[in-house]
């Protein structure tokens, strides 16, 4: 559910229709991983992605260079171990624990995109109220938005349904599945609203072996409804409504129905309820999480 947070690199059209940024290229050695990601992000750091605080520019520091190198080592490596065409990469860029969540965005890194080995395809807040873009990065630059922590989870898929996902991933900017007004609390199965998290449900649901092709947004979220999914909900009270503040900008409620808004309890395509949905469902091929610096035995909530 990340807010994209740079406005320089703001993009309302798919990949092929913008300037893309610079992404480290992760392959061969892990000498050579290293000094292209750092190659790369010394080269972009001025202008760095901020995904989930606010829309303001800063240098990041070298440590926060050598961490999310780190990090995407660590993820490359896992997902080369898996040869798998694509898998989904989870982070935590918005602190959500107050609703008791753990990580905020997700992306998919596929292997064999025209941009690199292990370009992550997501879908961000262009830092405007209501403009998002598809961007492709190297898994550097995605860890390196100014997140809360490098925490990371890898979600592989079944191999039909991977496969599936890569081909449309790399068949962009031909996406019907992408509605460029952002919400970040996008109402579940919404037409006129979309956030980056609704946007990677749609995906696999699409990628799932259907009787016919899935053309629509709303063909994509009835399929994951009818192979279980259910959205998480994010409690916001009228009195945070009204004074704001809560993720900053890019909320539009009005796109909930009264009931929803007089309560204060907003369904929401989540991390944790795609991963949960995952798993219910039977579509989930392996997981790593990566917490803390290491890897971890068991993955936790999403």
């Amino acid at each position: 559910m990340n807010p994209r947070t740079t406005p320089r690199t703001a993009c309302r059209h798919p990949p092929g229709h913008c300037q893309r940024r610079r992404s480290a290229r992760i392959a061969g050695g892990l000498l050579g991983l290293m000094l292209a990601a750092l190659t790369a992000l010394l080269l972009t750091v001025a202008p760095a992605a901020r995904a989930g605080t606010d829309c303001d520019a800063r240098p990041m520091p070298p440590h926060a260079i050598a961490d999310a190198a780190a990090t995407a080592l660590a993820v490359a490596s896992a997902l080369d171990a898996a040869d798998a065409p694509v898998a989904l990469v989870s982070r935590v860029g918005t602190d959500l624990s107050k609703h008791g969540l753990r990580y905020s965005h997700a992306g998919f890194a596929v292997r064999d995109h025209p941009d690199g080995r292990w370009t992550v395809v997501h879908l961000l807040n262009d830092c405007s109220s209501d403009g998002s873009g598809l961007y492709a990065q190297g898994l550097v630059n995605f860890f390196a938005d100014d997140l809360i922590n490098q925490d990371a989870r890898i979600t592989w898929l079944p191999q039909e349904v991977a496969t599936r996902l890569a081909a449309r991933l790399i068949a962009l900017p031909r996406d019907a599945l992408y509605t460029p007004r952002y919400n970040l609390i996008a109402r579940p199965g919404s037409a006129k609203y979309q956030n980056s998290t609704a946007w990677v449900l749609e995906h696999i649901a699409a990628s799932l072996p259907p009787k016919t092709s899935v053309r629509t947004r709303a063909q994509a979220y009835t399929l994951a409804v009818g192979h279980g999914f259910s959205p998480g909900r994010i409690h916001i009270p009228y009195t945070q409504r009204i004074v704001g503040g809560l993720f900053g900008a890019h909320l539009v409620f009005t796109d909930h129905p009264v009931a929803t808004r007089l309560g204060g309890d907003y369904p929401v395509v989540t991390v944790r309820s795609i991963l949960e949905w995952l798993d219910s469902a039977g579509l989930t091929s392996g997981e790593r999480e990566w917490r803390h610096g290491r890897w971890v035995a068991t993955p936790g909530p999403g």
